[in-house]
């Protein structure tokens, strides 16, 4: 048998067809087949309703001067501005790029991302340097 499972199904969520079950007792009327689906967590993205969750690491250059970061979504890569001195933990929305609504063709929920900002790592005596000055101002 061949089902159609719409997109945005939930995890635990059931769907019943009718008459595809157990056939009835007796030559009675087939029963009903119950399908509960099961979805795995991503290791990426955190399901809340039709919202997902998830952490981006961003460079502590980009996130102090702004720029352009490129991030992994439901849909694919895309490009985002990120604002000057963007602090570490802070989140941004992005509108309709999260799980797709259950039966309502083309509607979605949001991304919720967190940035994490990533500090780096094997810096010459001449970065270091550049940091004491700036830790001086």
């Amino acid at each position: 048998m061949r089902i159609t499972i719409h997109a945005g199904v939930a995890n635990g969520q059931k769907i019943k067809l009718k008459g595809h079950g157990t056939p009835g007792v007796n030559g009675g009327p087939a029963g009903d087949l119950l399908i509960t689906f099961i979805i795995e967590d991503d290791p990426v993205f955190k399901r809340v309703g039709d919202d997902l969750y998830a952490t981006a690491n961003l460079d502590l250059y980009t996130a102090v001067l702004g720029g352009e970061t490129t991030i992994d979504t439901l849909d694919g890569k895309i490009k985002l501005k990120v604002a000057p001195e963007t602090q570490n933990g802070a989140k941004i929305r992005l509108k309709g790029k999260g799980f797709p609504v259950y039966r309502q063709e083309g509607q979605h929920g949001d991304l919720y991302l967190t940035w994490n900002i990533q500090l780096p790592k094997n810096l010459t005596e001449q970065q270091k340097e550049l940091f004491r000055q700036l830790s001086q101002s």
